[in-house]
């Protein structure tokens, strides 16, 4: 039997890149999925996808920053569905540049999708996970929460706060069955990824050679990561941040 069987899934920022991964990764456990993207075409299409393969999903073209399109859409979700049982958060906004160069809208706008959201889920599966069956949690976090990435100070102070909402959660939703772990990608040249970082080749491989698994991650391996800590073989596992970088962190930097 498929691991995500009957279960409902609302994943934010899947209409690309790892949020995509993990979308088609719990589709074929056999969960719905529901797709949240800005970007409605991409959203769409990830739900393509999935009833391509048999799977059932449904798109909502949202800006996650909002509480209110936030918590509608998982009402609609959970209206159609039933039921509400894992929430996968990706949205970001990354900016890289110095900070003499930051901008008030710039901090306002990549905190409002990195972290805001992140409380407006959490009180979406607070309003509809059942209290006896419980639920999941999965945020994405970064190794540029503990280590110093120039060009990158307000995305490593965000996702330092993803990591530390992820342990606060976990304790104050633990009664409610509910657990909230983190998945910390290393390098992953997803094309969003490659457009922040002007596709530079080189910066990727000398990422690669400094992995000591010899190459950088796709966001299959961090979806795989992802569908165990949301199924039954996770089931005592909160409030960890788990390492998805091949060993690259201990070898020097993400």
């Amino acid at each position: 039997m498929s691991r995500l069987n009957g279960q409902v899934a609302f994943v934010t920022g899947a209409g690309r890149g790892i949020g995509r991964a993990m979308a088609l990764a719990f589709a074929s456990e056999g969960a719905i999925v529901g797709v949240a993207d800005i970007d409605g075409a991409t959203a769409k299409a990830t739900v393509g996808e999935i009833e391509t393969s048999s799977g059932t999903a449904r798109a909502f073209p949202i800006d996650v920053s909002r509480r209110e399109d936030v918590l509608r859409a998982v009402d609609q979700l959970v209206s159609e569905f039933g039921r509400l049982d894992i929430v996968a958060n990706n949205a970001i906004v990354f900016r890289r540049e110095p900070v003499a160069e930051i901008r008030e809208e710039t901090v306002s706008r990549m905190i409002d999708v990195g972290l805001k959201s992140l409380i407006w889920t959490a009180q979406a599966a607070l309003r509809h996970m059942d209290p006896e069956r419980g639920g999941v949690i999965i945020n994405n976090t970064s190794p540029a929460a503990e280590l110093g990435v120039p060009r990158s100070t307000v995305y490593s102070a965000i996702k330092g706060g993803v990591s530390s909402l992820t342990r606060s959660l976990a304790v104050e939703f633990g009664p409610r069955k509910i657990r909230v772990n983190a998945v910390c990608p290393g390098t992953v040249p997803t094309p969003g990824a490659r457009a922040m970082n002007n596709n530079d080749d080189a910066l990727y491989e000398s990422r690669r050679q400094r992995c000591p698994l010899g190459r950088n991650g796709t966001p299959e391996d961090i979806a795989s990561a992802a569908v165990f800590l949301a199924s039954a073989e996770a089931a005592y596992i909160s409030a960890a941040i788990l390492r998805i970088d091949g060993g690259t962190t201990v070898n020097g930097g993400a």
